[in-house]
C-alpha cells in the first residue's frame, strides 16, 4: 500500500513539475523531477530491465502521439521544444512518469480494456485541457484537438497496459494456475 501512495503521488508531484516548470519558461524542471522519480521506481522494482523498456516504449508512443498533434497544427506548446514540430521534451518526460504508474497504481486497470478505453478517452483529454489552463499549453482548435486527444488516448490506454502487462518489471512474476495445479499432482503421485 504505501508503494501505491508514493506512486501515486510521484506521478502528481512530476505531472505538476512538468507542466508549472513549462508554463513558468523552466521546461526543465519538471524532466529533472520525473527523472529522479523514474529512477527512484526502477531502483524499486524486482526487474529493472522490463520496466525501463515499458518507459522506454511510453515514450516512444508519446512522441509519436503528441508529434502528430504539434505537426497538425492542433496543439503548440511554449517551451521544451526541441525539434520543431515534435513533442517538446517535458511531456515526453511525463508520458515516462505516466509509464511508472501501470504497474502499481494503475495495476488494477490490466484485463478491463473497455474501462481503460473509457478512461483513457475521458483522462486523456482532461489532463491536456488542466496544462491548458496552466499556461503550458495551447489547443490552436479547442474541440478538434480534444476529439484527437480523445482517439489518441482511447487507443494509448490499453496498448500501455498490454505493455505493462508483458514488461512488468514490479511484481513477481507468478506461473499460469494450470502449471501450480500439474505441479501439485505431480508432487504427490
Amino acid at each position: 500500500m504505501i508503494r501505491f501512495i508514493v506512486n501515486l503521488s510521484a506521478a502528481e508531484a512530476g505531472w505538476f513539475a512538468c507542466v508549472l516548470g513549462a508554463a513558468n519558461g523552466m521546461p526543465w524542471a519538471g524532466p529533472l523531477v520525473v527523472l529522479a522519480f523514474v529512477a527512484m521506481h526502477l531502483r524499486w522494482s524486482k526487474r529493472p530491465g522490463p520496466e525501463l523498456g515499458l518507459i522506454l516504449s511510453a515514450i516512444l508512443i508519446g512522441l509519436v502521439a503528441d508529434s502528430v498533434l504539434v505537426f497538425s497544427g492542433l496543439v503548440s506548446y511554449p517551451s521544451g521544444t526541441w525539434v520543431e514540430g515534435f513533442a517538446p521534451y517535458w511531456i515526453l518526460a511525463m508520458w515516462a512518469m505516466f509509464a511508472t504508474t501501470l504497474n502499481v497504481s494503475m495495476k488494477w486497470l490490466r484485463n478491463r480494456n473497455v474501462l481503460a478505453v473509457s478512461l483513457g478517452a475521458v483522462g486523456g483529454p482532461l489532463a491536456y485541457l488542466a496544462g491548458r489552463e496552466m499556461g503550458a499549453i495551447t489547443l490552436n482548435q479547442p474541440v478538434l484537438a480534444i476529439a484527437a486527444l480523445a482517439v489518441i488516448w482511447a487507443v494509448s490506454m490499453p496498448l500501455l497496459m498490454a505493455l505493462a502487462v508483458r514488461l512488468d518489471g514490479v511484481n513477481e512474476k507468478r506461473p499460469p494456475d494450470f502449471v501450480l495445479r500439474d505441479w501439485r499432482v505431480s508432487r504427490h503421485v
